[in-house]
């Protein structure tokens, strides 16, 4: 029996007439009323990257609200169903063109969307086999994740994408600053165009202008032909300059006229050739900071835009480690293994200074180092982190409490003490969550961490 694909169905009202769901043969359901408001979502929603969002009928209120889903569900492609009429909508149409891949109007024709969504599911496929699962790196995952910090982050992304200004994007290393460039430039205008991607770092200042600007033949020795630069390789696309704040001075001062007027003038070529180039900057130190010192030069920092967005560091999104551990152990090598809660707990107590490269890396690790498919703090060299209990009995209640008190610990620890996201990360209510801490006599944080009550007995 052939197995049927995941598709995810987002809809204000599901049950309507005008938006009854459809007979889609092939593929499995799942509901969501867009109505509810948005909660963390189980880590089972990676495995669906389709989705249709019905926006028919839907006034501002649920509009904000639909947007908070798209934002939250980690799903690969979606497609509209909106009434003609909201066409004219200009919050339905940047909702369109800022989340969606296609979207079709009432009535639907069931045929024509059983098409669509199969097309979408093939080109998810494609890429998939074109990256290789065994290559998955962080960079393909970074900005997943239902956290508040990386949902605004990503949100930032596709208002800037919209626009045709520069942008600079600001991070910690291995926050993912390339796969926020080119998110950018893949839900832009010039998605259809070329993007070039220097690495500021590695370019020698001698070969700056040859590089970026190219050459034409007998410009300098052993310059045989004529060739082009980085940048008019860039045209009608983005060029990132990866590590913009590593640039000299020299160099600086070589890019000012191509930022400024948009032309470049290849080196031994007495002609401006205009190039037409958003360019998309990514830095680890603020420019303004090296302004003030002295070591970036204020034209160029002002000439690379006021448009910018700083991705947060993993100790700033630990409600998304669960997610981000399942997609980097979602290879052919990794599927099978999983993370306990005493993993996740020694997880949210490093500071992971690496950010995303080092729970790529210490994964890896695991990976090859795990004696059984749980892996154990050990297994990432993490120290485990002990949880405040005096159970010491082997009685079947006394693991069950333990069980429960490091899922609350945990879950505590994932969302920075914040009890409703911890409710939500459990899938449990608000109030049975407080009932699970008041049954293990634990207090509800107030700043920071949990507190045992003074009592004489034990907590089974």
């Amino acid at each position: 029996m052939e197995q049927k694909r995941p598709l995810v169905w987002l809809s204000a009202a599901p049950d309507a007439e005008n938006t009854q769901l459809p007979n889609l043969p092939g593929w499995q359901m799942t509901v969501i009323n867009s109505q509810h408001a948005p909660v963390l979502p189980m880590p089972d929603y990676l495995g669906k990257p389709v989705g249709v969002c019905v926006l028919a009928d839907q006034g501002p209120p649920t509009l904000e609200n639909t947007k908070g889903w798209l934002e939250m569900l980690p799903v690969t492609t979606w497609l509209a169903v909106v009434g003609r009429q909201q066409l004219n909508n200009a919050m339905v149409c940047r909702l369109i063109r800022d989340y969606c891949q296609d979207y079709h109007t009432l009535p639907l024709d069931h045929q024509r969307l059983i098409n669509s969504l199969g097309h979408m599911w093939g080109m998810h496929a494609l890429s998939a086999n074109l990256t290789g699962p065994e290559l998955l790196s962080y960079q393909d995952y970074v900005l997943d994740g239902p956290s508040p910090a990386i949902r605004q982050a990503r949100s930032l992304l596709r208002r800037f994408a919209a626009t045709q200004e520069p942008v600079i994007v600001y991070g910690e290393n291995g926050t993912g600053k390339e796969a926020a460039a080119r998110f950018i430039h893949e839900h832009s205008p010039r998605h259809h165009g070329p993007i070039a991607v220097i690495n500021c770092a590695a370019l020698p200042e001698p070969l700056t202008q040859s590089e970026l600007f190219g050459h034409e033949r007998g410009a300098f020795t052993h310059a045989l032909k004529s060739r082009k630069g980085r940048i008019e390789a860039a045209n009608g696309g983005s060029l990132v300059l990866l590590g913009a704040d590593e640039l000299g001075l020299m160099q600086q001062s070589a890019i000012l006229r191509f930022l400024e007027e948009g032309t470049i003038e290849p080196v031994g070529s007495n002609h401006a050739v205009r190039v037409d180039v958003r360019v998309i900057a990514t830095c680890n130190t603020q420019l303004d900071q090296k302004v003030a010192e002295g070591s970036f030069r204020s034209d160029v920092f002002y000439r690379l835009g006021n448009l910018t967005v700083t991705l947060p560091p993993l100790r700033d999104r630990l409600e998304d480690l669960p997610y981000l551990a399942q997609r980097a152990l979602g290879t052919s090598e990794g599927e099978h293994y999983r993370l306990g809660n005493a993993t996740l707990l020694a997880m949210a107590a490093h500071s992971w200074p690496g950010n995303l490269r080092e729970l790529q890396n210490r994964l890896r690790q695991a990976v090859l180092l795990a004696r059984q498919l749980s892996i154990q703090p050990e297994d990432l060299g993490l120290p485990p982190v002990k949880l405040p209990t005096h159970i010491d009995q082997f009685s079947l209640e006394a693991y069950r409490a333990r069980a429960d008190q490091e899922a609350i610990a945990t879950s505590l620890a994932l969302t920075h003490h914040n009890v409703s996201a911890a409710a939500r990360l459990l899938n449990i209510s608000r109030v049975s969550f407080y009932r699970l801490l008041e049954k293990h006599q634990l207090q509800p944080p107030s700043n920071h961490g949990l507190s045992k009550k003074r009592d004489h007995g034990d907590l089974s």
